[in-house]
């Protein structure tokens, strides 16, 4: 009821709890769509054909889209009233459309509602806002241990004075409030005074908001449930935080995820209710259900560089209580085949560093047909995940191959120390639409130390994408690579370079751009360059359009070295496997004419 002068409005303090529940209730007041009649299905289906739903018009003066959407939203859909339904409705409408300005700070509206008949009932509504009531005096305080939390952020921002009142935001900061409360422990917490005074013949509107926190609860002691094999120190030391850390659900949330990544569990559910809190502490439940311990996976795939392909792993998860496991990965190919092994070992923490032991066995054809490699790894790999989120890799690898290389062939023996950085940042895993991947990698050989020659081996990849108005998508990449050795004829073809194909300078066959020997026939560079510069034009939401412009080679010299480019044209499908890449690509040098390009996969 609207007094001669004033009205208050003054919400008593609560509980969080309380607070909370009375906080959604607000927020029901605020628009929402009603249906005004409820049918069976079959029933509405039946007249819908019949009958034309009533119109509703509103319009506002001065124009104001959001006074207008906020009415409509009151009022609801008119559903099949007809013209004299409309009459008896519009009173009702008239008072919606009331709430709804004066849920946005518009007190002294003037509403005329009209009513036409005819095929479709029209009821139609004029409205003159009128001046809204603005802020004026803003009071909002946090108490108690809350109030030394820098990242308990009371939302000062949103209520300013002189800007115009609105119910939604007033709501909007207390809870706010509320939900920081409720992340990081303040389960006691209450509003002391929650008021919002209104006066609309001064057009004038006051807040007072203070919360006190009351004490922060704490995280208590971590167990798990259900049937788990595991050493109950491997899954402790998987928590991310210790007994009597201040509660966060953040620290609720990694807890979960470090659990789900593991690769260990099939279901994971983390509870931590603060009604089962003791002196504040609350005990954090873990419940398991353990994954199968092996997989197989079987995939075919084809690009114009290697043909048709066919990839094979195999994982056992865990071999231990202690979470070891091994596997098996093989690709098999025309040009060529390998096959790998590995054994993993969690270390601590388990989620991010683990030791890998590896071997490999590699056969490839190289770019001329009477050029092999035969290559043989084997070493261990130190793997740790970053806070900063790059991957780091330390390697130790003994590497032994057998090559031919047109008329030449030899035997190369290198014992590798080396170190990898990668990062990506991608907002889809398999069609990003932002995003980019970082990836340097050095490694180097002393001879003598079982190595057949002094190397040094450097490889840098940059890789990005954007998106710009939803359907124009740029990509870049930039990849350099080099060998720094006196005895450039004991570097085997596997770290040799060779430049060519549909991952590197399109238009040119794979693996063709290479320096020569005598005889012509393409033995790999000291070094190498390539670079894209890609535009997609999305035509639908599965379909793109492409252009694109690649420049690279592999080289003995980086004196003014001689780069290929080339340009082209192309389409992608977006597949459930990732895009699939079909490209038209020519040479720009006059060697050959257009090639076609087949590729499959995430293009960061």
């Amino acid at each position: 009821m609207l007094l001669p002068n004033a009205v208050y409005a003054v919400l008593h303090a609560s509980t969080l709890r309380q607070s909370l529940v009375r906080s959604v209730l607000a927020s029901l007041v605020m628009p929402i769509r009603i249906l005004r009649r409820t049918a069976p299905a079959g029933v509405f289906l039946c007249f819908a054909s019949a009958l034309d739903a009533a119109e509703l018009d509103v319009k506002v003066t001065p124009s104001n889209s959001a006074l207008r959407e906020n009415v409509e939203n009151y009022i609801g859909e008119l559903d099949d009233r007809n013209e004299e339904e409309l009459l008896r409705y519009s009173r009702i409408a008239q008072e919606q459309a009331n709430k709804a300005l004066q849920a946005l700070g518009y007190y002294h509206a003037v509403i005329e509602t009209r009513v036409t008949g005819g095929e479709t009932p029209r009821l139609a509504l004029q409205i003159k806002p009128g001046e809204p009531v603005r802020l004026r005096d803003i009071t909002l305080q946090v108490n108690g241990p809350a109030a030394e939390l820098q990242a308990f952020r009371v939302p000062r921002n949103t209520l300013k004075p002189g800007a115009v009142l609105n119910h939604g935001q007033y709501e909007a900061v207390k809870q706010r409030i509320l939900n920081q409360a409720s992340r990081y422990g303040f389960f006691d917490g209450r509003f002391e005074r929650q008021r919002l005074a209104i006066n609309p013949d001064t057009n004038a509107a006051d807040v007072e908001l203070v919360f006190n926190s009351g004490p922060r609860y704490l995280l208590g002691d971590v167990g798990f449930e259900g049937d788990s094999p595991f050493d109950p120190d491997l899954l402790e030391r998987m928590v991310p935080f210790d007994p009597g850390t201040p509660y966060d659900s953040e620290l609720i949330a990694e807890l979960n995820q470090a659990m789900q990544s593991s690769g260990y569990f099939e279901g994971v559910r983390v509870d931590a209710n603060p009604a089962n809190a003791d002196q504040q502490r609350i005990p954090v439940a873990v419940q398991l259900t353990t994954r199968e311990p092996r997989t197989l996976g079987l995939g075919l795939g084809y690009s114009t560089d290697v043909g048709p392909r066919i990839r094979f792993d195999f994982t056992r998860h865990w071999v231990n209580p202690q979470g070891h496991s091994y596997g098996i990965e093989s690709e098999l190919s025309a040009p060529r085949q390998n096959v790998g092994l590995f054994y993993d070992v969690p270390l601590d923490p388990p989620l991010t560093d683990k030791l890998r032991y590896a071997a490999g066995y590699q056969y490839e054809e190289l770019s001329d047909k009477d050029s092999l490699s035969r290559l043989l790894t084997v070493g261990p790999e130190w793997h740790r995940r970053l806070p900063s989120g790059w991957q780091r890799v330390w390697a130790l690898k003994w590497r032994h191959e057998q090559y031919e290389l047109g008329d030449d062939s030899g035997v190369s023996t290198l014992l590798m120390p080396g170190v990898s950085y990668s990062f990506l940042r991608s907002d889809n895993r398999l069609d990003p639409s932002h995003g980019y991947r970082l990836r340097f990698e050095l490694g180097a050989a002393k001879e003598g130390m079982l190595s057949d020659a002094d190397l040094i081996h450097a490889n840098a990849t940059v890789k990005g994408l954007t998106t710009l108005g939803a359907r124009h998508r740029f990509l870049g990449r930039v990849e350099v690579g080099g060998n720094w050795t006196d005895e450039y004829t004991n570097v085997p073809p596997s770290l040799r370079y060779f430049a060519g194909g549909d991952q590197s300078v399109r238009g040119y066959d794979y693996q063709s751009l290479s320096p020569t020997n005598s005889d012509g026939d393409r033995i790999g560079g000291r070094y190498q360059l390539a670079v894209s510069a890609e535009y997609q034009y999305s035509v639908t939401e599965k379909w793109r359009l492409a252009t694109f412009v690649d420049q690279g080679n592999s080289f003995n010299s980086l004196e003014l070295p001689s780069l290929k480019s080339s340009v082209g044209v192309g389409v992608r499908w977006v597949s459930p496997v990732g895009p699939i890449r079909v490209d038209l690509a020519h040479p720009l040098d006059g060697e050959g004419g257009v090639r076609l390009h087949f590729s499959i996969g995430p293009e960061l």
